[in-house]
Order: structure tokens, then sequence, then C-alpha cells
């Protein structure tokens, strides 16, 4: 007697098809269990009738399938797989294969491809972990989110660096990317500038609690201190929201995953080895990623405001300070006095407040009233210790150990030969050498 392999469904079939031949079921009744028409019911009975069980046997188990990989393709595949595109995630890798190599097969093609390989492990689920859903904001520019990636991003043919990203909260859309040095004030300055000039100025800002975004000293929790970058949101009214936790900011951090895969290997495969070279392609790769994974708003709003004339980026985008001038017209600003040259009388700007502005090339103005002030650099003190971040200590310490020259003279001094007549200590102590 031969076996019969069947699976669960053919199994049901069977069962339905034997009360459908012992006239305990009709075939309405049959394809309302089987989720079936009536056409197909007929077929599978008149099946039954002829060859008994072996007739609901599906007849393309053991064969191929019709839709399968040629392997002119799959060996073209799995070539491309383990060299230009190697270390590529599955679902990146299939945009490669068909929109670079016009290659057609589908994404659970190539995952299983490189399963069978061995260039992908299939991830286990994580635990899911509940957090409190927050809805997406409604109006694009009502709220965006800002955090700073360092990572290898030029896979070290470059220095690693800092991409600061800026997305939109309601529509998941890119709006600002740009490598720099290390996260600082004048960095996110000058982003945030070239983000206004685009699109103009947003409603909020949502960030971490990082220095630069919020005064975390404890003696400062129940005053309205503010950071730099802080009192230059406020005045071109941008309110910044400190997230408690990464979570809660999840819609950036999990677009600085997304471009620590894609953003490194579409640079990998451009050949881009410089920070100047990446921020001149970033323009290009946001208009690609916009397009691929960018929403619709829920509101068809657009919530940023223009810039007005009183919005003077070149100055409000500066490290700011007040000093009180001395009896002589002179200010101290970063171990460095300052002599004001006016040629009205002294007296009348004596204990005066002004308001020195730096800006990312260390130039300094110093503003009475709103208008600047002409001065001269009287001297310089001292560079006395600074406090630093744990973030900004390796920008900080740059300086290389010294190492003498050749030709310095301790170099020429002769080594001190080692003399054969010592004389034993007498009691381990050297005090009690006697003088021969």
């Amino acid at each position: 007697m031969d076996l019969l392999n069947m699976s669960t469904k053919e199994l049901s079939r069977l069962e339905v098809m034997q009360k459908l031949s012992e006239k305990r079921m009709s075939q309405r009744e049959a394809g309302e269990i089987l989720n079936l028409g009536r056409r197909h019911i007929k077929r599978l009975v008149k099946a039954y009738r002829t060859k008994g069980a072996a007739g609901l046997v599906s007849r393309h188990r053991g064969r191929a399938s019709n839709n399968r990989l040629s392997e002119g393709a799959r060996k073209q595949a799995l070539d491309l797989l383990k060299t230009k595109y190697q270390g590529f995630g599955p679902t990146l890798a299939h945009e490669k294969l068909v929109e670079k190599d016009k290659l057609q097969l589908s994404d659970e093609s190539v995952r299983k491809l490189m399963i069978e390989e061995g260039l992908w492990k299939p991830r286990k689920a994580k635990k899911i972990v509940t957090h409190q859903l927050r809805e997406r904001r409604a109006c694009f520019g009502e709220l965006v989110q800002i955090d700073g990636s360092p990572h290898d991003w030029f896979e070290g043919r470059a220095e690693a660096c800092v991409l600061l990203v800026f997305i939109d909260d309601a529509t998941g859309k890119l709006v600002q990317l740009q490598f720099v040095e290390c996260e600082s004030f004048f960095s996110y300055c000058q982003a945030a500038e070239g983000y206004f000039k685009r699109y103009g100025k947003p409603v909020a800002f949502y960030s971490d609690k990082h220095g630069i975004f919020r005064v975390n000293q404890a003696s400062a929790g129940s005053t309205d201190a503010l950071t730099q970058f802080g009192r230059a949101m406020q005045e071109l009214d941008i309110q910044i929201i400190c997230a408690n936790t990464p979570q809660a900011k999840g819609r950036v951090e999990r677009a600085n995953q997304t471009l620590q895969d894609r953003l490194v290997k579409e640079m990998r495969l451009l050949g881009i080895a410089s920070m100047a070279d990446g921020n001149a392609y970033l323009p290009e790769f946001m208009a690609d990623f916009n397009q691929r994974f960018a929403d619709e708003p829920r509101s068809d709003l657009d919530a940023h405001r223009p810039l007005t004339a009183k919005d003077d980026l070149a100055r409000i985008l500066t490290w700011q300070d007040t000093r009180t001038l001395s009896k002589n017209l002179t200010l101290q600003f970063e171990n460095v006095a300052y002599q004001i040259q006016t040629e009205r009388p002294t007296y009348a700007m004596r204990q005066a407040t002004v308001t020195i502005c730096k800006d990312a090339c260390q130039n300094i103005t110093i503003l009475y009233k709103g208008k600047p002030l002409p001065f001269t650099v009287f001297h310089k003190q001292a560079k006395q210790s600074q406090v630093v971040t744990a973030k900004d200590v390796n920008q900080t310490i740059q300086s290389k150990p010294h190492k003498p020259a050749p030709n310095h003279p301790w170099r020429t001094y002769p080594l001190p030969q080692k003399s054969r007549n010592v004389p034993a200590a007498r009691g381990g102590d050297i005090s009690t050498l006697e003088n021969r």
C-alpha cells in the first residue's frame, strides 16, 4: 500500500469531500468551510471521485517553481553580493541589484541567497518593550528632531566625524544633513542656518539633553538659564524641547541607524573619502531617501515661518556674552583684553554693558545698543585651564608630544660610564658609603 503525503490544507479538503460523497454536506456549505468558489468545489469533487485522496494532492509538489530564479541571474547576483555589495543588508542590496545592475529578482530571493551563502544571518525577534506611543505631528515643520551621530562614516578613508541629522516629525523627511568634526554650538548653528534658508523657521526642535541644548548644572535647575544655542533659538522664536529618553525621540534615533548603513554603503560605492565630498553628496542622498521613506503629513499646512529682516542670522548665530566696561573702557573676554576706541567723552560709557559676539571664524564684534564699537587688543594673558565635556576632550587635545631635533645638545652628551671601583654599601644605606 502506497503512503500518501498530504498537507494540513489537503487533509481538510479530504474530510470535506468525504462528507460530500456521503451526502452529509452541500457544495455551498463545503465552499464556505474551505473558502472556495462553487466551480472549484466541483473540480475537487470530480478529482476525488476519479482518483480518490490522491486527486486532492497538489500536482506542483516536487516540481521546480515556474517563477524560480534562473541559474545565470543567481550566479550574477551572488558574484555582486560577494564583491561590489559586500556587507550590504538584503533590502539595500536588492535595491542596488535592481536599479544599478538591472536584475529581475525579489528582495526575498536576495535574502535567501545571502542566508544560504552565509552573507546574512537572520535576526532573532527582539523582546517587545512597550513604550508610550506618541502620534506624529500633523504639519510639516511643526516639530523637527535633531541629533548628532558620531561614526566612522568613511570606513577609514577619512577621519571619523559626526553627522548632524535634522528630521521632520510629521513626515519622517530628512531636512538637513551635515558632516562636522564634532558636536558644538557653531556646528549646530551652521547646520541650522542651512536648514532655515531652505525651509524657514520650524515651530520647535526636539533634542536630547546635550549641554548644547540644555543647562545641565544642578545649581541651574531653578533658574531660567539658557545655553548659547537656546538663546539663539529664543531670539528666532523657536522652542527647544529636550527628550527624557532616547525612545522619546525614536524617529531620529532610527534614522541614525539607517544612515549608518545606507549612507556608508552609498559613499563607499562612489569612493567618497573626505568630509567636503561627503557634504557635497548629501543633498542628492537626502532627495533619494525622502522619495523612498517620507510620508505625507495629516495636514497640508506648512508650519515653517519665513525669515524676516529682523532675523539677522549673522549676529544671532554667534557666541554672545555680556561685559561691563571699566573706567578706562576696557573689558576682558577669553583671556584677552579689549580697549574700546571712541570719540565721545569716555565718562559717557563708563560701566556700560556691552555684548561680545564671536563667530565660527573666531572674529570678535563688540555691540553697544545694537551697534558695533571699534576696539584694539590691549594685551593677552597667559592661557589658563579650561573645563570641557567628555565629548570634547579629543577635539581639545590635538597637540602632539614634542620630539627634539637630531642635533639637539642633549643628544651629544656622553653616556655615563659604570665605575668598576665602587665601594659596597654598609648596612644597606647609601649615606654609609665611605669616600676612598
